[in-house]
């Protein structure tokens, strides 16, 4: 990663806006063009796939590209010993920033297709078989972008971290949030892709629970990264890829 830390916070805070936007505004579009729920799911999960891909390889770069409140936890956790991952000042710094920057993306969806800047939404995502489907996307994810970059394959992340969670719209029963920040963000909005307030907690929650578990299951399958001291750190030291 490059640049100042404030730089590095602002990629944070306008690329997970940027990924608000295109999830109520395509929600919005969707609702207003077609009253066929299998299209708008389809419009929707497009959107995503090339929004999200565009945003991690431009501001990947920059901050790491996480747009994420997981996957900045699970990334510093990874690598917390050796000192590759974002640190606790980062985590710090970059995690409000996401909030924030989600909320603004969608005061400015909104703004964009003349709906009110700021109400609540009303849209109750509260059961347990939703739950479950932000555990199974947030664990899937986690593991993805751990896997990539324990197998040296870093490079990948942009394409796949797009292609998952366009797949995840459509096998989980969540339509696949994965985000605290994303979550969080859609409050603000009576939209289709809103969530109302009382739903919030157990999304993040579940979302938090899926992190972990993908941090364990990409331990599992790929090992833990190689400590400074370990015999085979340089050689893990020539393949290991910066982190997302």
């Amino acid at each position: 990663m490059t640049g100042s830390l404030a730089r590095r916070v602002a990629a944070e805070a306008v690329g997970t806006g940027l990924l608000v936007v295109v999830a109520v505004g395509s929600g919005i579009q969707a609702t207003q063009l077609s009253q066929d729920s299998g299209v708008r799911l389809l419009a929707c999960s497009l959107a995503a796939v090339f929004g999200l891909g565009v945003l991690i390889t431009l501001l990947g770069p920059v901050s790491g590209g996480h747009l994420n409140p997981a996957v900045t936890l699970s990334a510093w956790y990874a690598d917390r010993r050796r000192s590759t991952g974002p640190t606790l000042r980062e985590v710090a710094a970059y995690i409000p920033a996401q909030v924030a920057g989600a909320i603004g993306g969608a005061v400015l969806a909104d703004a964009m297709f003349a709906r009110p800047l700021v109400k609540l939404s009303t849209h109750e995502r509260s059961a347990g078989h939703l739950w479950l489907g932000e555990v199974v996307a947030t664990a899937g994810l986690i593991l993805l972008v751990l896997g990539l970059q324990r197998t040296g394959r870093a490079r990948l992340v942009p394409a796949a971290v797009a292609a998952y969670i366009g797949s995840a719209y459509w096998f989980t029963s969540s339509t696949s949030f994965a985000n605290p920040a994303l979550t969080i963000g859609r409050v603000v909005t009576d939209t289709a892709a809103g969530i109302a307030p009382a739903s919030v907690v157990p999304f993040v929650a579940a979302q938090l629970l899926g992190a972990g578990l993908g941090l364990g299951a990409a331990t599992l399958l790929f090992g833990r990264p190689a400590h400074p001291g370990d015999d085979n750190h340089a050689t893990a030291a020539r393949t290991e890829p910066a982190p997302l």
